[in-house]
């Protein structure tokens, strides 16, 4: 029996991109062993861009966006991925080469797939790509022998949904954090979260000429913002810090100096969700369900019924998105 659904789907033509609910069925799904019924997935930058002209992140249209997927698995070929199983999916190519999660029904390949075992769907898209993503921030820095009595961290674009989270988790395992925002509108919800300070963006004179090395401030940084604000971390971090560094919002280009990491050792830690391998991706997930777990997923979510996505990603584009985006997928259209 053809199974038919509702879906957004994302079409191109003359140079614009437009966003609409549409009726399709099972055909229209790629291969893969696993049937999801999407029930949650979240608002991303990532979304925001697989819907603006020459954005850079999707392949080919018409496709269904949505970097998160969280559901029930209703269909599965696969030993490994069990009929009524709560699974959470993302990265690899979901929303940009395959269909994603702003539909009823998802098919993904089982070896995407992470069963969970005590949160639940909802929850796991709270968390979401970015959430997860502030985890393998904190961390990188943790394997890397990070401990409270280092110093403080310093959390970069900390009012989106990396950052945030990145302050919660820090927080939570009794580090100084420091939140760099230039939302004032964010600060009570971050210090809420745990900061120790907020701050205003970075650099803070963004005319100034980059120093190679200024005064050594942070032990540590999580850096969501990229370009100008990078470089001016990289050049405060003390001896033998890091930075986990995962975004571009100001800018692909890194203008700095070696000075950082042959004068003072700083590492610059590469943070990527996207091409993770499965079995490193279902141990932080582990991790996200217990030691790393954020603490306040819903004091720095909003929940928005799929059928207002469109308002939601131009919300983000705009730069007027604080925390999280959770999208109600299930009885959303």
């Amino acid at each position: 029996m053809t199974l038919t659904f509702t879906a957004l789907v994302a079409r191109e033509s003359d140079g614009a991109i437009t966003l609409t609910a549409d009726t399709l069925d099972d055909s229209a799904l790629p291969p893969g062993e696993v049937l999801i019924r999407v029930e949650y997935s979240s608002v991303n930058y990532k979304d925001a861009l697989a819907v603006t002209p020459r954005g850079g992140v999707v392949r080919e249209y018409p496709i269904v966006p949505g970097i998160d997927i969280a559901g029930e698995v209703v269909a599965s070929d696969s030993p490994d991925v069990a009929v009524g199983a709560k699974v959470v999916v993302h990265g690899f190519d979901v929303g940009t080469a395959r269909h994603g999660g702003y539909a009823e029904y998802a098919r993904v390949p089982a070896d995407q797939v992470v069963t969970l075992t005590s949160l639940t769907t909802r929850e796991a898209a709270l968390v979401g790509t970015a959430g997860f993503t502030a985890a393998l921030s904190v961390q990188a820095l943790l394997d890397r022998g990070l401990t409270p009595d280092d110093g403080a961290v310093v959390v970069t674009g900390a009012s989106g949904g990396v950052g945030s989270v990145s302050v919660d988790l820090l927080a939570a395992a009794g580090f100084e954090v420091v939140a760099s925002t230039g939302k004032e509108s964010a600060h009570a919800l971050l210090t809420s979260l745990g900061a120790a300070r907020v701050i205003g963006r970075l650099p803070a004179d963004p005319d100034a000429k980059p120093r190679p090395l200024g005064k050594a401030l942070w032990a540590a940084g999580v850096d969501c913002v990229g370009g100008a604000t990078l470089a001016d971390v990289l050049s405060t971090v003390q001896y033998g810090g890091a930075v986990a560094a995962s975004g571009l919002t100001g800018g692909a280009a890194l203008h700095t100096t070696v000075m950082p990491f042959i004068l003072r050792g700083v590492d610059l830690l590469g943070i990527d969700s996207v091409q993770l391998p499965n079995d490193r991706r279902r141990a932080l997930w582990s991790r996200i369900e217990s030691d790393l777990r954020p603490r306040h997923l819903d004091a720095l979510t909003e929940e928005v019924a799929v059928r207002d996505v469109p308002a939601a990603l131009d919300r983000i584009r705009g730069g007027g998105q604080t925390g999280r985006a959770v999208v109600r997928v299930a009885g959303g259209f």
